[in-house]
C-alpha cells in the first residue's frame, strides 16, 4: 500500500498494491496493522456504510460534531466520485481549505479523513457503490454540514447545476460563514 498525504495535513490518499492475472486481480482493501503504520496513528473504525448513487447525486458537505465526531476512510467498489473534504479544524494551517480527489472502482485509491474535515462527494457515474468506515457511531443530533455550493468554498464538484441532485436535508444546509458563527458560539 502506498500513503501519501494530501495538501491538508492528515488527510491521506490510500492506494493498493493490485496484483492481477489472466484471472483478474487481487488487493488487500484494509489491514489494520499496515494501514495504522502507514497513518501513524491507532484508529478503531467501528461502522462500515455503504451507499449506491446514479451520476448527479451530491451528498455533503457533512460533519459530526462534538464526541461523535468521525474519522473515515472511504473508497468507490464501483463507478466513479469526486471526494470533497474541507479543513474546518480552527487550529490547522489548512483551516478552511479544500482538497478534491477522483476515486473510482478501477483505481481503489482510498481517502483517509480525520476528525475536523467536512466531507461530501459527487457522483460522476450511475450505479456508482461508495462505502467508509467511521470510527465513532452515527448520531443524528450531532450531524452539522455546510452547503455544497457555498460561494467561499467555490468547490468545482465536476457537475452541471442541473445535474446536481440533493437530499431535502442537504438543501437546507447553512453557509461556510455560517457554520463558523455557530462554531465560534459553542466555543
Amino acid at each position: 500500500m502506498t500513503v501519501k498525504e494530501s495538501p491538508l495535513r492528515g488527510c491521506f490518499i490510500l492506494e493498493p498494491n493490485i496484483f492481477a492475472d489472466d484471472r483478474g486481480s487481487f488487493f488487500e482493501s484494509f489491514n489494520q496493522k499496515i494501514f495504522e503504520e502507514k497513518i501513524g496513528m491507532k484508529i478503531n473504525f467501528v461502522q462500515d456504510n455503504q451507499s449506491i448513487s446514479n451520476k448527479g447525486t451530491l451528498r455533503g458537505l457533512h460533519f459530526q460534531k462534538g464526541k461523535f465526531a468521525q474519522t473515515k476512510l472511504v473508497r468507490v467498489i464501483q463507478g466513479k466520485v469526486l471526494d470533497v473534504v474541507v479543513d474546518v479544524r480552527k487550529e490547522s494551517e489548512t483551516f478552511g481549505q479544500t482538497f478534491s480527489c477522483i476515486l473510482t472502482g478501477d483505481n481503489n485509491k482510498q481517502l483517509f479523513i480525520p476528525k475536523g474535515f467536512l466531507h461530501g462527494f459527487s457522483v460522476l457515474e450511475d450505479q456508482t457503490i461508495f462505502a467508509y468506515k467511521c470510527d465513532a457511531y452515527y448520531n443524528k443530533a450531532s450531524e452539522d454540514g455546510v452547503i455544497y455550493n457555498d460561494t467561499d468554498l467555490n468547490i468545482d464538484w465536476m457537475l452541471k447545476d442541473k445535474e446536481v441532485v440533493l437530499s431535502k436535508k442537504d438543501c437546507k444546509l447553512k453557509t461556510f460563514k455560517e457554520y463558523l458563527c455557530l462554531k465560534e458560539q459553542e466555543l
